[in-house]
Parts: C-alpha cells; sequence; structure tokens
C-alpha cells in the first residue's frame, strides 16, 4: 500500500475504497478546522510537540503517543507551532472493520465503546511502539503476489492489537487530558452539557461573569476556533449519530440542538459532504 502525504488524500482514498488508507506526514499541512469526517482516525504522533482537542477534551501530544477517534467526534489540532511534526494518520472505513471482524472478535470496540471514563489516547511504551510500526511497514511494504492479502493480514493484526491496549488496563497507560485553560475548560463542560439548547456568547458571558470578548479570545486561543465553529460541529456530531441510528432528518434536526432547518441543512452538507437525508439512506443500506 503506498504510503500517502496527506491526511485530506487518506479521508480520500478511504471513502473511495472502503477500506483503509496510510498517510505518514513530515510537512504542516494546513490545519483543518473543528471538523468531523465518516471514517475512523487513528493518529500516531513521532515527534510530539502539538495539541488536540476531541469532543470537549484538550490532550498535550508526546512522542509515541495514539489517538483513537471514532466518526462521531468532532476534532482538531491545537496549538500549532512552526516545528516539523513527524506523524502517521490511518483513515479506516467503518463498514471495512465489520466486514473483518468475527463473532468472537468484535474489531470496532475500540471505537465504539465510548464509557464515561474513556481516553482517546494511548501513550505506548517503546515495545508497543515498535510493535505499531512493525505493521505500518508491513502493510506499505507489501509488494508483489498476495499483496492485498498481506496487507489485509497486517491491518488486522494491528487492529487486534489497537483493541487490546484499549481494552485493557496491563498493555497500555492511558494518560488522563491536558487542561491547556480551567476557564476554556468549564465553558467546553458548559456547551456540551447544553448543546441542545440555544447557547450564545451573551449566555456564556452571564454564566460565567466575562466579557463576551474575553470568552471569544480565550476560546480561540485555547482551542484554534471560534464558540460558534465549536458548537456546530459538535451538533453535526449528534446528528450524524442519530441518523446512523435510525433516526429521521426531522428528529435528528430537533435532538441535535440547531432551532433553523436551513442552517441545519447548510452545516450538514457543507461539512459531511452530502445532505442530512442522503446521509441517513447510506447509514440504513
Amino acid at each position: 500500500m503506498k504510503e500517502l502525504s496527506s491526511c485530506q488524500q487518506a479521508i480520500e482514498n478511504c471513502a473511495a475504497t472502503q477500506t483503509f488508507a496510510i498517510a505518514h506526514l513530515y510537512k504542516e499541512e494546513k490545519t483543518m478546522d473543528m471538523h468531523i469526517h465518516d471514517c475512523y482516525e487513528i493518529y500516531y504522533s513521532i515527534s510530539g510537540g502539538r495539541q488536540f482537542l476531541i469532543d470537549n477534551r484538550f490532550y498535550a501530544i508526546e512522542p509515541g503517543d495514539l489517538f483513537i477517534i471514532n466518526q462521531y467526534e468532532s476534532h482538531k489540532i491545537t496549538q500549532v507551532d512552526k516545528a516539523v511534526h513527524e506523524r502517521i494518520v490511518l483513515s479506516i472505513h467503518p463498514d471495512y472493520t465489520r466486514r473483518l471482524a468475527s463473532p468472537a472478535t468484535d474489531l470496532d470496540a475500540c471505537f465504539t465503546n465510548r464509557p464515561g471514563n474513556f481516553c482517546h489516547k494511548l501513550s505506548l511504551s517503546k515495545e508497543q511502539q515498535n510493535r505499531f510500526l512493525y505493521y505500518i511497514h508491513k502493510i506499505t511494504d507489501a509488494k508483489g503476489y498476495g499483496q492485498d492479502i498481506l496487507e489485509q493480514t497486517a491491518f488486522m493484526e494491528l487492529l487486534v492489537l489497537l483493541n487490546r491496549l484499549v481494552l485493557s488496563n496491563r498493555p497500555a497507560r492511558q494518560a488522563a487530558p491536558c487542561v491547556y485553560n480551567q476557564q476554556v475548560d468549564d465553558i467546553l463542560k458548559y456547551i456540551n452539557r447544553n448543546i441542545t439548547a440555544t447557547i450564545t456568547i451573551g449566555q456564556l458571558a452571564g454564566e460565567f461573569y466575562l466579557s463576551e470578548s474575553y470568552i471569544c479570545r480565550i476560546f480561540k486561543a485555547a482551542t484554534g476556533t471560534t464558540v460558534g465553529k465549536y458548537i456546530t460541529a459538535r451538533r453535526i456530531s449528534i446528528a450524524k449519530a442519530l441518523l446512523s441510528d435510525g433516526a429521521g432528518v426531522t428528529e435528528a434536526f430537533e435532538k441535535s440542538g440547531f432551532t433553523d432547518y436551513s442552517s441545519f441543512f447548510k452545516s450538514f452538507t457543507r461539512a459531511v459532504g452530502i445532505s442530512p437525508k442522503k446521509y441517513a439512506q447510506c447509514s440504513v443500506s
């Protein structure tokens, strides 16, 4: 399998083939705003030096850290500096992992099992890092006769490894989230507790006894995005989950916190790439 050179290429390749794609990145890409996509994402940091915002949690990124993100979780890299950040990003189509699973082994577990104390970040030991990279190299080095079989076999072994790391307390230490700014953390918690209600900057200012301009400034500095864009991304994540679970478009609109259907339709279509109705039809089929 050819290593790609951008996250966007990996996402597009994953969607087109409905399998998986690998991007090995050395140079900086333009940082995407708070976003969601229809593929799972595994982000492995080789050099560290960044910060992740996933839903309402901040995580520091150190060398050897691995992040597991599903298709409903909004995320964004924040605190980007000018240093080179080497990382490996896997984009995985959810249907592909389900096709590979067996009655006894759910290869989706690390992406779908989200208890309240779930941590997206795994800090891998040296041995675990080497094992992870072994499978990556086995996939990307496969050539010639049986290439597809070798890629798929190595990929399945990699998924088994990741699920074992997530589901077991012994193989890997799950690091606690890193809170960049306590005020912003409190604001994020408030937004997520009230995501289906009307939320304005004015309401946040009154709730936290801060000025509107100050809230906007510290939120953007900590997360790299605006309050409005964050709220929209989270609501789209909720709508996607509802539609995937069989809810109708109207129900998804009403339960995700949008107050205007036109805004919901435009925001969803722009973020996901297809309309809510089309997304619901694809999820059912």
